[in-house]
């Protein structure tokens, strides 16, 4: 059977059984187009279906661009990554830490590169820990202020997790959470430009990613997806109902531009445009003749590693066995070790409502597909698409 009519295939089956409203997938092979494919809805409501400028939110596939911007910081020698984060943003000079049932000083300086492998002890909101309920403080008090005129800022956003508690002394261990997030505060202060002008200036408007920002224009509103979750009924049915609460500080909305600039969640964009960002990844920084890093810089951030106690931590995420953490993407170490298809040295993330990226060096081909589901990160069509395409092209 044709690769292609197996992926549509995957992608209708997923619709049909309410996995998703609706999906679509864009294949790359040495920089040429090898797959297009879409199925079901960008707004059940509305009857209006996935199409190729389909605009997704893209939660956590944020992270790969706010660390490319740090190594454009990096690479023009503004930031060391060694820099203690305090000395761009001086309320992380005085720093707790959890110790058991404590919160003491900690005396281990959060450096920039904490930052960017996730190894700075902050964390994203739970409700087990004492971290995690200090960080839900922060961003519950984000959320009931977007829309209003006393928007949390990006900056402030960031001095506010100053206060809370580390879950961990800075390089001791690993733990997903809201270290991007301070980051493209990092980048604020570093460049002097808010962290969205500096990432259109930068590698937005070079590349020509004109439908990638941080909200959604009225005049493009119309192809923005709508986000859903699947609830299942005491019968085994599934259905889908549209989700319009706000998460981790991101409007929902996406309707006009924020005053919090999210490194870890905030941006929309399209699979076109982020092609063009991905390409420029495995071309060793370049697209089409436009430049934004350099080869050199680009190994860097695609080639890293966790320390061994920190991989540990690290290991607990089931569906990322083989894998490593560096630079905000997960990096594939040992494909035998993986319960997908996977190839050394392949590098991506995922965000929440299902958006994924994956660039394969070796193979140069890039896999990114669109959806808008609660919860989705990295789930079974994800990972069935996946096969299929590297069974056929690796």
């Amino acid at each position: 059977m044709d690769i292609s009519i197996k992926l549509q295939q995957l992608m209708d089956q997923a619709v049909a059984d309410c996995e998703v409203a609706g999906v679509n997938l864009l294949i790359e092979k040495d920089g040429k187009e090898l797959y297009y494919g879409q199925a079901g809805k960008a707004d059940i409501e509305a009857d209006r279906p996935i199409s190729r400028d389909t605009i997704f939110r893209l939660y956590s596939q944020t992270k790969p661009v706010t660390a490319a911007a740090a190594m454009i910081l990096m690479e023009r020698g503004i930031i060391d990554l060694c820099q203690p984060v305090s000395d761009f943003i001086p309320e992380y000079g005085k720093i707790k830490v959890v110790r058991g049932s404590e919160v003491v000083d900690c005396e281990i300086p959060l450096r920039i590169h904490n930052l960017l492998n996730m190894t700075s002890g902050l964390v994203y909101p739970d409700d087990n820990t004492s971290a995690g309920l200090f960080a839900g403080e922060v961003m519950a008090e984000g959320e009931r202020r977007l829309g209003t005129d006393r928007e949390m800022t990006t900056m402030e956003m960031a001095k506010r997790l100053a206060s809370c508690p580390l879950a961990f002394v800075p390089g001791e261990s690993w733990r997903y959470g809201t270290s991007a997030d301070l980051l493209g505060a990092v980048v604020e202060a570093a460049s002097g430009k808010r962290f969205g002008e500096f990432l259109q200036k930068e590698i937005f408007e070079p590349l020509g990613m004109d439908d990638t920002a941080f909200w959604v224009p009225e005049e493009k509103h119309d192809r923005l997806a709508a986000v859903y979750e699947t609830v299942t009924q005491p019968d085994g049915s599934r259905h889908l109902v549209r989700y319009t609460k706000n998460h981790l500080a991101v409007p929902n909305n996406m309707q006009k531009s924020p005053s919090i600039e999210m490194g870890g969640a905030g941006l929309s964009s399209t699979l076109d445009d982020y092609m063009r960002f991905a390409r420029m990844l495995l071309a060793g920084g370049e697209d089409r003749g436009v430049r934004i890093l350099k080869p050199r810089t680009v190994q860097f951030m695609t080639k890293g590693r966790l320390l061994d106690c920190q991989q540990q931590a690290f290991e607990k995420w089931m569906g990322l066995e083989g894998y490593t953490y560096s630079n905000l993407m997960r990096i594939c170490e040992n494909p035998d070790k993986s319960c997908v298809f996977a190839q050394k040295g392949e590098y991506g993330w995922d965000g929440w409502l299902g958006a994924y990226f994956a660039n394969f060096p070796e193979e140069k081909i890039t896999i990114l597909m669109g959806t808008q589901k609660v919860d989705a990160g990295t789930f079974t069509l994800t990972r069935k698409l996946r096969n299929v395409i590297l069974g056929e092209l690796a």
